[in-house]
């Protein structure tokens, strides 16, 4: 990864610039009617480029991601924005029809993670003990407790997990590196089955009425609402947006350190997490107005401006992925291969049992894996409507989080060597 001293750009205006001019490459050739553009676009999803490219930023030491505040301006301010322009043209009732499938494949791969990193450990041990030794707050099993908080809830249940194992510096750190690119490469895998969701879809044979239902709601309301937006128009959309983004705000900064001042036992469900509560809050007012009339802010293309959030977020997320970091620890990156690797299987196993659409596969992977800033990403790839479903089973993780991660940090300390 690029040191922040050697980094070509550091100034943060010049990245969301490079950013922006990505982004605008791959809209405008993806969509070319150019025989060649068409045959790669139809291979490699747009939305995968927009995840990779600024990736490679990071990697060749033109931008710092870790040092860049590009990702917190777009998931503090922008993610919350998406989610209340998706969530106030969201159809509930068509939400709750989609059945209990979701559901099932979200808590599947919650039970992938907690078993995958005691499994990943006794096959390390077999075959090459060194690489889960260890001892003391530096033992690899304290440092893989803190990739089980992130990969079943987020941020604030990793932390949870590095206090209460009581986890050293450096294997934290090391530990850190895997957690962003294994699960950033999963991500991508996820990106691009989504692209193909319709043959897989086809050919396990999986029931996608619910799903296909929902999409032709939003689109039949849009064709029937639609109208050209005014300036007007888009100034209400921003109004809505960021009003209530920073009324979330507002209240997060009040609920978290409550929580975290008068409850101990807050931290287990993330309750002393602004950003758990800024996530909530967005989502549970854009839900209730979808219920009113300013639903129909959707009419005059609200979804697409919040596409358009959604993607510099993803661009954002690409920018803390440096590929090369897998060399600098390769054994610590096995692990974490065979950790996701357990995990994924689980998923595609038990989805092919209860033929359950690819959606549910690749949502319920990423509410665990990537939390509220990339499951509603993966969600949207499907179709814009479904983000939502994203944030729902996302914010779920945050609340088994650090259950579950305890849980599987026991099993890890009792099978490590």
């Amino acid at each position: 990864m690029a040191d922040p001293q050697t980094a070509l750009i550091t100034n943060d205006a010049v990245v969301l610039g490079l950013l922006a001019i990505i982004l605008g490459f791959i809209f405008k050739t993806s969509s070319s009617q150019r025989p060649g553009l068409v045959t790669f676009y139809k291979y490699v999803p747009a939305l995968l480029l927009c995840y990779f490219l600024p990736s490679l930023l990071n990697t060749f030491g033109i931008v710092d991601g870790s040092q860049s505040s590009v990702y917190y301006v777009a998931s503090r301010y922008l993610l919350p924005a998406c989610l209340i322009l998706l969530t106030i043209s969201i159809d509930l009732r068509a939400i709750i029809n989609l059945g209990p499938k979701a559901l099932i494949m979200f808590l599947t791969g919650t039970a992938g993670i907690v078993i995958g990193g005691p499994l990943a450990i006794l096959i390390m041990s077999a075959v090459y003990p060194e690489a889960v030794g260890g001892h003391g707050p530096d033992a690899v099993w304290r440092g893989m407790t803190t990739i089980a908080g992130s990969w079943i809830g987020g941020g604030a249940n990793q932390a949870s997990m590095k206090e209460m194992f009581e986890v050293g510096g450096d294997i934290f750190s090391a530990m850190v590196t895997v957690d962003v690119i294994v699960a950033n490469l999963w991500m991508a895998v996820l990106l691009l089955m989504a692209a193909n969701h319709k043959a897989i879809d086809a050919k396990a044979g999986a029931d996608t009425t619910a799903i296909e239902d929902l999409k032709q709601r939003v689109e039949k309301y849009h064709a029937e609402h639609a109208r050209m937006p005014t300036l007007n128009d888009y100034m209400m959309i921003i109004a809505i947006a960021f009003g209530i983004t920073g009324l979330a705000h507002f209240c997060a900064d009040i609920l978290g350190p409550f929580f975290a001042n008068n409850y101990a036992w807050a931290k287990e469900y993330s309750l002393n997490s602004k950003f758990f509560w800024l996530i909530v809050i967005s989502t549970t007012i854009g839900i209730s107005l979808s219920f009113t009339r300013v639903r129909h802010i959707e009419a005059f293309g609200s979804s697409k401006v919040a596409s358009a959030f959604l993607y510099i977020l993803v661009a954002s997320i690409g920018l803390h992925m440096n590929v090369m970091a897998i060399f600098d620890s390769p054994m610590y990156f096995v692990l974490g291969a065979i950790w996701m690797l357990t995990h994924a299987s689980l998923m595609l196993i038990v989805a092919k049992l209860i033929k359950a659409p690819l959606f549910y596969m690749a949502v319920g992977s990423q509410a665990n894996v990537g939390g509220a800033a990339s499951a509603p990403v993966v969600a949207a790839a499907f179709h814009p409507s479904l983000a939502p479903v994203g944030v729902l089973l996302a914010v779920l993780g945050y609340g088994v989080g650090t259950y579950m991660a305890y849980i599987c940090g026991l099993m890890m300390q009792a099978v490590a060597p």
